[in-house]
Protein backbone atom coordinates (compact mmCIF):
# COMPACT_ATOMS: atom_id res chain seq x y z
CA UNK A 1 0.00 0.00 0.00
CA UNK A 2 1.35 3.42 -0.60
CA UNK A 3 -0.29 6.42 0.82
CA UNK A 4 0.29 10.37 0.38
CA UNK A 5 0.68 11.38 3.68
CA UNK A 6 -1.18 14.37 2.27
CA UNK A 7 -4.26 12.51 3.07
CA UNK A 8 -3.76 12.14 6.76
CA UNK A 9 -1.56 15.02 7.98
CA UNK A 10 -2.69 19.06 6.97
CA UNK A 11 0.58 19.77 6.99
CA UNK A 12 1.58 17.61 3.49
CA UNK A 13 -1.36 18.88 2.07
CA UNK A 14 -1.07 22.46 2.69
CA UNK A 15 2.24 23.74 3.29
CA UNK A 16 4.15 23.38 -0.19
CA UNK A 17 7.33 25.18 0.61
CA UNK A 18 10.53 23.68 1.22
CA UNK A 19 11.97 22.41 4.93
CA UNK A 20 15.41 23.31 5.66
CA UNK A 21 17.70 21.59 8.40
CA UNK A 22 14.73 20.16 10.33
CA UNK A 23 14.73 16.72 12.08
CA UNK A 24 11.22 15.49 10.73
CA UNK A 25 9.44 12.43 13.12
CA UNK A 26 6.65 10.23 12.06
CA UNK A 27 4.59 8.97 14.95
CA UNK A 28 1.93 6.38 14.27
CA UNK A 29 -0.47 5.44 16.32
CA UNK A 30 -1.96 1.52 15.72
CA UNK A 31 -5.26 0.74 16.25
CA UNK A 32 -5.01 -2.08 19.47
CA UNK A 33 -7.58 -4.61 17.78
CA UNK A 34 -7.19 -5.79 14.35
CA UNK A 35 -10.85 -6.24 14.25
CA UNK A 36 -11.56 -2.68 13.47
CA UNK A 37 -9.39 -2.79 10.14
CA UNK A 38 -11.24 -5.75 8.41
CA UNK A 39 -14.86 -7.14 7.41
CA UNK A 40 -15.37 -10.84 7.86
CA UNK A 41 -18.65 -12.33 6.85
CA UNK A 42 -20.03 -15.29 8.79
CA UNK A 43 -21.09 -18.28 6.53
CA UNK A 44 -24.22 -20.68 7.77
CA UNK A 45 -23.97 -20.68 11.74
CA UNK A 46 -20.39 -20.29 11.62
CA UNK A 47 -18.61 -17.31 13.39
CA UNK A 48 -16.88 -15.05 11.54
CA UNK A 49 -13.59 -15.71 10.47
CA UNK A 50 -10.59 -13.71 12.23
CA UNK A 51 -7.59 -12.60 10.96
CA UNK A 52 -4.14 -11.15 12.34
CA UNK A 53 -2.40 -8.37 10.37
CA UNK A 54 0.78 -8.06 10.68
CA UNK A 55 3.32 -5.25 9.53
CA UNK A 56 6.41 -6.21 8.34
CA UNK A 57 8.12 -3.01 6.84
CA UNK A 58 7.18 1.01 7.07
CA UNK A 59 8.72 2.99 4.86
CA UNK A 60 8.33 7.13 4.94
CA UNK A 61 9.36 8.43 1.59
CA UNK A 62 10.97 12.17 1.27
CA UNK A 63 11.77 14.44 -1.47
CA UNK A 64 15.36 15.46 -0.70
CA UNK A 65 16.38 18.45 -2.04
CA UNK A 66 20.68 19.12 -2.42
CA UNK A 67 21.90 22.86 -3.95
CA UNK A 68 24.94 23.89 -5.56
CA UNK A 69 27.67 26.00 -4.15
CA UNK A 70 26.41 29.09 -5.56
CA UNK A 71 22.68 28.47 -4.44
CA UNK A 72 23.89 27.15 -0.79
CA UNK A 73 25.59 30.34 -0.18
CA UNK A 74 22.63 32.32 -1.36
CA UNK A 75 20.37 30.71 0.79
CA UNK A 76 23.10 30.49 3.77
CA UNK A 77 23.09 34.60 3.05
CA UNK A 78 19.12 34.68 3.81
CA UNK A 79 18.86 32.65 6.32
CA UNK A 80 21.14 35.01 8.48
CA UNK A 81 19.00 37.91 7.41
CA UNK A 82 15.56 36.20 8.37
CA UNK A 83 16.97 33.89 10.84
CA UNK A 84 12.78 32.80 11.74
CA UNK A 85 10.85 31.54 9.59
CA UNK A 86 7.24 31.26 10.23
CA UNK A 87 5.08 28.16 8.36
CA UNK A 88 1.42 28.41 7.99
CA UNK A 89 -0.73 25.15 7.27
CA UNK A 90 -3.73 23.63 8.30
CA UNK A 91 -4.07 21.00 11.24
CA UNK A 92 -6.32 18.44 11.20
CA UNK A 93 -7.79 17.43 15.25
CA UNK A 94 -9.90 14.56 15.44
CA UNK A 95 -12.09 14.81 19.20
CA UNK A 96 -14.65 11.64 20.01
CA UNK A 97 -17.23 11.03 22.33
CA UNK A 98 -16.67 7.31 23.33
CA UNK A 99 -20.51 6.65 24.77
CA UNK A 100 -23.52 9.02 23.71
CA UNK A 101 -26.37 9.57 26.65
CA UNK A 102 -29.50 7.93 25.08
CA UNK A 103 -30.94 11.36 24.52
CA UNK A 104 -32.57 12.99 21.89
CA UNK A 105 -30.41 16.10 22.14
CA UNK A 106 -27.39 16.56 23.29
CA UNK A 107 -24.80 19.35 23.66
CA UNK A 108 -21.20 18.63 23.15
CA UNK A 109 -18.44 21.51 24.38
CA UNK A 110 -15.17 20.15 22.24
CA UNK A 111 -12.59 22.37 23.19
CA UNK A 112 -11.21 25.91 23.51
CA UNK A 113 -9.06 27.64 20.77
CA UNK A 114 -6.98 30.49 20.48
CA UNK A 115 -7.18 33.05 17.40
CA UNK A 116 -4.71 31.07 15.63
CA UNK A 117 -6.30 27.89 15.63
CA UNK A 118 -9.20 29.40 15.05
CA UNK A 119 -11.79 26.93 13.37
CA UNK A 120 -12.13 26.71 9.51
CA UNK A 121 -14.20 23.64 9.28
CA UNK A 122 -16.00 21.29 11.46
CA UNK A 123 -17.21 18.20 10.50
CA UNK A 124 -19.46 15.79 12.82
CA UNK A 125 -19.98 12.14 12.81
CA UNK A 126 -21.91 8.70 14.10
CA UNK A 127 -20.84 5.36 14.69
CA UNK A 128 -23.31 2.87 16.66
CA UNK A 129 -21.49 -0.48 17.84
CA UNK A 130 -18.43 -0.65 14.84
CA UNK A 131 -15.66 -0.86 17.11
CA UNK A 132 -14.15 -4.02 17.99
CA UNK A 133 -16.41 -6.01 15.96
CA UNK A 134 -15.77 -7.53 12.14
CA UNK A 135 -19.43 -7.90 11.44
CA UNK A 136 -19.55 -3.97 10.45
CA UNK A 137 -17.25 -1.45 8.18
CA UNK A 138 -15.46 0.69 10.91
CA UNK A 139 -14.80 3.52 8.47
CA UNK A 140 -18.68 4.18 7.83
CA UNK A 141 -20.91 6.35 9.99
CA UNK A 142 -24.51 6.57 10.61
CA UNK A 143 -27.07 8.91 10.54
CA UNK A 144 -28.92 8.00 14.01
CA UNK A 145 -31.52 9.89 12.65
CA UNK A 146 -30.36 13.38 13.14
CA UNK A 147 -33.20 16.25 12.51
CA UNK A 148 -30.99 19.29 13.60
CA UNK A 149 -27.26 20.02 14.18
CA UNK A 150 -25.37 23.20 14.91
CA UNK A 151 -21.97 24.87 15.51
CA UNK A 152 -21.33 27.03 17.82
CA UNK A 153 -18.42 29.06 18.02
CA UNK A 154 -18.61 31.32 21.17
CA UNK A 155 -22.37 32.64 20.93
CA UNK A 156 -22.19 32.51 16.99
CA UNK A 157 -24.19 29.85 15.64
CA UNK A 158 -23.30 27.74 11.97
CA UNK A 159 -26.01 27.82 9.96
CA UNK A 160 -28.19 30.16 11.53
CA UNK A 161 -31.69 28.58 10.92
CA UNK A 162 -32.33 25.01 12.28
CA UNK A 163 -31.66 21.94 9.42
CA UNK A 164 -35.22 20.56 10.01
CA UNK A 165 -33.91 16.92 8.30
CA UNK A 166 -35.98 13.63 8.21
CA UNK A 167 -33.65 10.57 6.77
CA UNK A 168 -37.24 8.57 7.52
CA UNK A 169 -38.73 10.84 4.97
CA UNK A 170 -35.22 10.93 2.87
CA UNK A 171 -35.50 14.49 3.72
CA UNK A 172 -31.86 15.57 4.12
CA UNK A 173 -30.58 17.41 0.97
CA UNK A 174 -29.33 20.76 2.90
CA UNK A 175 -27.09 18.34 4.99
CA UNK A 176 -25.86 16.55 1.64
CA UNK A 177 -25.39 19.91 -0.14
CA UNK A 178 -23.09 21.24 3.33
CA UNK A 179 -21.38 18.07 2.94
CA UNK A 180 -20.52 18.56 -1.56
CA UNK A 181 -19.59 21.84 -1.15
CA UNK A 182 -17.26 21.56 1.36
CA UNK A 183 -15.01 20.64 -1.35
CA UNK A 184 -15.00 23.50 -3.52
CA UNK A 185 -14.63 25.68 -0.27
CA UNK A 186 -11.59 24.04 1.02
CA UNK A 187 -10.20 23.33 -2.31
CA UNK A 188 -11.17 26.56 -4.18
CA UNK A 189 -12.06 24.47 -7.10
CA UNK A 190 -14.60 25.71 -9.22
CA UNK A 191 -16.71 22.49 -9.72
CA UNK A 192 -17.81 19.81 -6.92
CA UNK A 193 -17.25 15.87 -7.15
CA UNK A 194 -18.08 14.72 -4.15
CA UNK A 195 -17.56 11.26 -3.24
CA UNK A 196 -20.59 10.00 -1.87
CA UNK A 197 -24.00 10.33 -4.01
CA UNK A 198 -26.95 10.98 -2.34
CA UNK A 199 -28.04 7.50 -1.20
CA UNK A 200 -24.38 6.35 -0.32
CA UNK A 201 -24.21 9.08 1.84
CA UNK A 202 -27.81 8.42 3.67
CA UNK A 203 -26.40 4.54 3.86
CA UNK A 204 -22.29 4.80 4.06
CA UNK A 205 -21.31 8.16 5.31
CA UNK A 206 -23.92 10.98 6.61
CA UNK A 207 -21.11 13.51 7.72
CA UNK A 208 -22.55 16.41 8.97
CA UNK A 209 -20.18 19.55 7.52
CA UNK A 210 -19.86 23.06 9.37
CA UNK A 211 -18.75 25.80 6.78
CA UNK A 212 -16.91 28.19 9.40
CA UNK A 213 -14.24 29.55 7.07
CA UNK A 214 -16.02 33.23 7.20
CA UNK A 215 -16.36 34.48 10.22
CA UNK A 216 -17.63 37.73 12.13
CA UNK A 217 -15.67 40.33 13.83
CA UNK A 218 -17.58 39.33 17.27
CA UNK A 219 -15.08 36.22 17.29
CA UNK A 220 -11.97 37.73 15.96
CA UNK A 221 -10.54 38.24 19.39
CA UNK A 222 -10.09 36.27 22.49
CA UNK A 223 -10.21 32.20 23.16
CA UNK A 224 -13.13 30.77 20.74
CA UNK A 225 -15.17 27.88 22.57
CA UNK A 226 -16.55 25.50 19.95
CA UNK A 227 -19.25 23.28 20.77
CA UNK A 228 -21.64 21.08 18.71
CA UNK A 229 -25.06 20.63 19.59
CA UNK A 230 -27.65 18.01 18.18
CA UNK A 231 -30.68 16.16 17.97
CA UNK A 232 -32.71 13.27 16.82
CA UNK A 233 -36.28 12.31 15.91
CA UNK A 234 -35.64 9.21 18.60
CA UNK A 235 -33.07 8.82 22.18
CA UNK A 236 -29.57 7.87 20.01
CA UNK A 237 -29.05 4.22 20.13
CA UNK A 238 -26.61 2.66 23.03
CA UNK A 239 -23.09 2.00 21.79
CA UNK A 240 -23.18 5.40 20.34
CA UNK A 241 -20.28 7.10 19.57
CA UNK A 242 -19.68 10.70 18.06
CA UNK A 243 -16.60 12.18 16.26
CA UNK A 244 -15.76 16.01 15.72
CA UNK A 245 -12.70 16.72 13.36
CA UNK A 246 -11.66 20.64 13.22
CA UNK A 247 -9.78 21.68 10.95
CA UNK A 248 -8.33 24.94 12.10
CA UNK A 249 -5.05 27.38 11.41
CA UNK A 250 -1.74 26.62 13.12
CA UNK A 251 1.30 28.16 12.79
CA UNK A 252 4.55 27.73 13.93
CA UNK A 253 8.40 29.50 13.82
CA UNK A 254 11.72 27.46 13.80
CA UNK A 255 15.60 28.91 13.13
CA UNK A 256 16.94 26.58 10.51
CA UNK A 257 20.35 27.26 11.66
CA UNK A 258 19.92 26.62 15.16
CA UNK A 259 16.73 23.90 14.84
CA UNK A 260 14.38 25.93 17.71
CA UNK A 261 11.07 25.85 16.44
CA UNK A 262 8.03 27.47 18.32
CA UNK A 263 4.58 27.07 18.52
CA UNK A 264 2.59 30.36 17.93
CA UNK A 265 -0.21 30.51 19.74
Amino acid sequence: VCLPLSMLLGFFETYQKVVINVKQELILLRSRRDENCYLSAAVGSAEPAVAKIELSSLTWHVPYLTLDDHHRLELHRHLQKEKVIRMNFRCLELYEYPLLPTTQKHVWNVKTSSQVEKPRYVILAFQTARKNTVRKFSSRFDHCSVTNAKLFLNSKSYPYDDLNVNFDRNQFAVLYRMYATFQQSYYGVEHNYPLLSLSQYKDKGALIVFDCSKQSESIKSGPIDVMVEFESSAAFPGETTAYCLIIHDKAIEYNPLTNIVHRMV
